[in-house]
């Protein structure tokens, strides 16, 4: 069933739906067969009641004559037939009176006519109706051809029959046996029954033709409102997909505030982060060959002068070399593994509840006892314990602080002071490495977050800083949702501020 239904696109399934509701909707023109039948056992049961009246009534009177069966059968609008005995002729309503119905000959009706009766044949077939049998006027007028009449004699009871009449309404007849002696018969000719369910039936088509344009209309414009915006919508993803145009544009589809509205922008911000994603994954691959070009060129250099020196200072001041660009590629080279597993890590990353004031007072306590080169001091303002919580990778966070740390010991002076501090404002957590360096200038404020760029402090041997540490912190920052930024410190004192702000654990 599903992969049948995979087939059709959602038009033609927003169309089987409303059609599937109008069948639903069309087997109300069955369900008049069965309120035919219910007038038709209604009307049978009257029959029955009044021919019992009117047998009630021919006993009572004085003679039985055609006069008052003639003003019964007026009243009911039947036709009356008393039969005496089962071989005499009967006393007819219509001999002295005008008769009450008419059996209307088919061929005489105009056109419209003809085509109820077709519906009426067409739906009796459907619905498997049973076509009561003709009615025609027996040969011989006497009860013996009546089989109602007959049976109403040997039960004592009323007794009813159905027939259809040339036009195909019904015909009722029902007879009993009078008091006294005899059997009385009355016919009608009901054919209000036909003319109430066709009319009931032709309502029911104007309503249907009505709900079919309706619903013909709301599924097209359905299908304009979900699927056409569906269709661009996975057009544009599959040109994003094939990647053969560059600045591949997804209907952001701004006026629409429904699930298809958001599903449009979703992909479109999507979209450009992927596009984002791959510039970035780019320029990462240029700058790592670019990196990593120059201490391979160095170590080049100095391997091939290797074979051609003989003098020993000489030699060892060139294995020197090499010791230290395979130190600078080592170094790199793990830089930029942690560099490009970050987003994957942090994206996989468990998060827990941590206290950031501890893992700061642990991580200042450890680099104290592995000292700090050139003498600069470590200071940390701790918080209250349980005050600076928030919801992360400790392992992470710690690694981000630590750089900022490595970054501000390195930029000291000899003997200066880097200060650690975390406290809470509001519902952040801010943490602020400060030294007393010479500061960062504010046009590189933003590009030292970047990738390999690297602002060597005066004085500190080329390569030992792979410039990756600022950005790998940045990156573990914004993969907590915080942001991280440079600015001055505060007042006239020399030095940068490096300040973070992420958003502080529920409690």
């Amino acid at each position: 069933m599903e992969s049948w239904l995979g087939r059709l696109s959602l038009t033609a399934r927003i169309l089987a739906v409303n059609i599937f509701a109008l069948i639903v909707l069309a087997g109300g023109f069955f369900y008049l067969d069965s309120y035919r039948s219910q007038l038709i056992e209604e009307r049978t049961d009257q029959a029955e009641t009044e021919v019992q009246m009117a047998a009630r009534a021919i006993a009572t009177a004085p003679g039985s004559d055609s006069g008052l069966l003639a003003a019964l059968g007026q009243a009911n609008q039947s036709r009356l037939r008393f039969y005496p005995n089962a071989g005499a002729a009967p006393i007819d309503s219509w001999r002295s009176s005008t008769p009450t119905y008419e059996l209307r000959d088919p061929r005489s009706e105009p056109w419209q006519r003809h085509v109820a009766r077709a519906l009426d044949r067409i739906i009796d077939k459907v619905v498997g109706a049973d076509v009561p049998e003709a009615f025609v006027e027996p040969a011989r007028d006497t009860f013996a051809a009546w089989p109602e009449a007959v049976a109403a004699v040997r039960t004592r009871q009323p007794q009813s029959h159905v027939r259809r009449a040339p036009d195909r309404t019904p015909v009722i007849s029902a007879a009993t046996p009078v008091p006294g002696g005899g059997v009385l018969l009355m016919t009608t000719n009901q054919r209000d029954v036909i003319r109430t369910v066709r009319a009931e039936r032709f309502w029911l088509g104007i309503v249907l033709l009505g709900t079919t344009a309706l619903s013909i209309f709301l599924s097209m414009f359905l299908a304009r409102t979900i699927a056409r915006p569906l269709r661009r919508l996975a057009i544009a993803a599959h040109r994003v997909r094939l990647g053969r145009s560059r600045e591949v544009q997804v209907p952001r589809l701004p006026a629409r505030r429904d699930e298809i509205g958001t599903l449009a922008r979703a992909l479109s911000d999507m979209s450009q982060a992927l596009r984002q994603r791959i510039d970035a994954t780019e320029a990462f691959a240029a700058d790592v060959a670019h990196e990593i070009k120059n201490p391979l060129a160095s170590l080049r250099s100095a391997v091939d002068s290797l074979e051609l020196v003989s003098d020993p200072d000489l030699r060892q001041r060139l294995i020197a070399i090499i010791h230290d660009d395979v130190r600078r590629l080592d170094r790199l080279i793990t830089d930029i593994s942690e560099a490009s597993r970050m987003d994957a890590q942090l994206s996989r990353a468990r998060f827990e509840t941590i206290d950031i004031g501890a893992m700061i007072e642990q991580l200042v306590a450890g680099r104290d006892e592995r000292g700090v080169a050139n003498g600069v001091r470590l200071a940390f303002a701790r918080p209250n314990r349980g005050s600076a919580l928030i919801f992360g990778d400790g392992h992470r966070l710690a690694r981000a602080i630590e750089n900022l740390v490595d970054n501000a010991i390195s930029f000291s002076p000899p003997g200066g002071l880097v200060q650690v501090a975390a406290t809470r404002d509001q519902d952040e957590i801010v943490v602020r490495v400060e030294d007393e360096g010479l500061g960062v200038p504010e046009h590189a404020r933003e590009a030292i977050f970047n990738r390999f760029h690297s602002i060597r402090p005066e004085g500190e041997e080329f390569g030992r800083h792979s410039g990756l540490g600022l950005a790998i912190a940045k990156a573990i920052v914004e993969g907590h949702a915080g942001r991280i930024t440079v600015s001055d410190r505060e007042g006239d004192a020399q030095g940068a501020r490096f300040t973070i702000r992420l958003p502080a654990a529920q409690r």
